[in-house]
This record gives C-alpha cells, structure tokens and sequence, in this order.
C-alpha cells in the first residue's frame, strides 16, 4: 500500500429518485466527474441506490436488498478501475435470508472490493426505523487499507458516539467518511431545526479535533415522502462538509442542492496537529475499563 501525503477527496451529495437504476446511473455519472477532477476518495451518501425506505416498516423493502459483492460494487468498481480511484459505495446488503444490514463497500482503484462496513448503531427513531430493516454490524470498526493510506467508514447514527470514532482512528485511519441520511421531520424545522444541524457538525468536528484526523460527512438532499409513512416525510439537509484535524471545516455543501464537495487531505497536517495536541499520547489507557458497561449504576 502506498500513502500519498496529500490526495483530493470527493462528497457526493445527491437527490434520491424512486428508481434504483436511476440513482446509480446518476452516482456513476458523479463518481466520473469527481475522478475527471482529480478526486483520489470519492465518497456516496448512505443508501443511496433508493429513497430512504425506512421511513416507514414494508417487508417489501427488503426487494432492494442486494449481496456483496452484487449489482453495486460490480457497476461502481469498474468505475473505479477505469478511473483508478477509491470509492465507497454505501448500499442495502442482503447477506442472508432475513438477515440485513446497512452497509458500505470500499472500492480500491483496482475495482476490487478491499473492505466492507456494516453499520453498527441502528437507530429506531420517528421516520427513521432502521431496526425492523438492519442487523447491528459484526465486524467492528476497522480501517481500511487503499491507494491512498488508511480510511475509516461509519455510517449516519455512527456518527454521534465518540467510541466509534475513536476505534476507527486507533486502527490507523487519516480520514472517517460518514456516509448519511440525515433530515428535518418539517413540522419540526421551524423550531428545533437549526439545533438540531449544528449539533450534527459539531460532534463530528469533535471526532475529528479529540482524534487528530480529517472527518468527511456526506449527506443527501431533497424532500421526501414514502406512500403509507406517517408524517409529512423527511427534509434531508445536504450540508455535506469536509473538516481537518483541529475541526476547521474545508468545504461544505448547501442545505438543499446536489453537488460534488471537494477537499484536499494533507496527511502533514495531522503529525503537526497531533504533535500540539497528543490527545491519544495522554490517553490513560488502564483508566477506561467501565466503558464496557451501558450503565454505572449507583444501587
């Protein structure tokens, strides 16, 4: 594996159509572009081959479902080979009958399938019922090796636990791609909707600031509303940004357009952050065993 000290990272952030046939012709027309400028990682949002399903509980949803390697790494590794870049493919992975998870495949610039994520936190939340669809992930969270260095994938609900982050950068990883799908309830936005945004970057910036290494969250936009869901849907926020190691943000995306957000990493720029702020030096590590427990109940 090589490591190249600076290398270009593309977020694609994308409108979801109906038609998962459509979504990936529009994602490998994206994937081109962003190799065409000078992309080394280009990343997709979470399950971006349809609408997002879990707004509501359908056993005919599982219909999307797709194994690894499938349609999706085949279509998008030939990409990637051609084009000679990294690509993480978020999709909806049917490993058995009945058992599912949500997941992303890293393409290296072979086209060949060198990692596969499976989202651990699964969230069960208002329009969001990501537990009657995916099994927690059983693979931990590793970093993965590429043609650029080492990468970390997360998935969406990831993002908001520190103990993720902090594995994925214990392995090694330069950069962790969050892969999302993340919106407004609109009958919430008015009143708790910029809150609720500004907390989703901040705890990011976090990850990326208490573990010295450049964090990437991609995001889709548009609104949607599921036949049969309750609700008026979900707004998707786009926002899709690309933060260094101190938690400065390089380059973020609109609130509600599709576009490709680059970022350069400089991999210079974490040994000078971390020499400054050695936070995984002043680690006391014999300290931390009770994080093993859910709770520490006082009775």
């Amino acid at each position: 594996m090589s490591k190249q000290r600076r290398f270009k990272v593309a977020l694609i952030q994308m409108a979801c159509a109906a038609d998962p046939e459509e979504n990936l012709h529009v994602a490998i027309s994206r994937v081109q572009e962003a190799a065409g400028a000078g992309a080394a990682v280009i990343c997709l949002p979470e399950l971006f081959r349809s609408q997002y399903f879990c707004q509501r509980e359908d056993a005919a949803a599982f219909d999307l479902a797709e194994p690894v390697p499938g349609p999706t790494t085949a279509a998008l590794g030939k990409v990637a080979e051609k084009a000679g870049v990294v690509v993480i493919a978020p999709l909806f992975e049917r490993r058995a009958a009945g058992l599912y998870h949500n997941s992303a495949a890293i393409l290296d610039s072979a086209g060949e399938i060198v990692g596969l994520y499976r989202k651990m936190h699964i969230p069960d939340d208002p329009a969001y019922y990501e537990k009657f669809y995916f099994a927690p992930g059983d693979r931990g969270f590793p970093a993965f090796a590429t043609k650029v260095g080492c990468l970390g994938v997360l998935i969406c609900w990831d993002q908001w636990y520190p103990e993720a982050a902090r594995l994925v950068a214990l392995e090694g990883a330069s950069v962790i791609f969050y892969p999302t799908a993340i919106g407004w309830h609109p009958e919430e936005k008015e009143r708790f909707g910029a809150a609720q945004r500004d907390a989703w970057c901040t705890v990011q910036r976090g990850h990326a600031i208490a573990n010295g290494v450049y964090v990437a969250a991609i995001n889709r936009v548009g609104h949607e509303k599921l036949v049969g869901a309750p609700g008026q849907g979900i707004e998707f926020w786009g926002s899709s940004f690309l933060s260094d190691p101190f938690g400065v943000v390089l380059a973020e995306a609109a609130v509600d357009r599709e576009e490709i957000l680059f970022g350069e990493i400089d991999l210079d720029r974490i040994e000078e952050v971390r020499r400054n702020w050695p936070f995984l030096r002043d680690r006391l590590i014999d300290a931390y065993t009770k994080l093993d427990q859910r709770f520490l109940d006082q009775m």
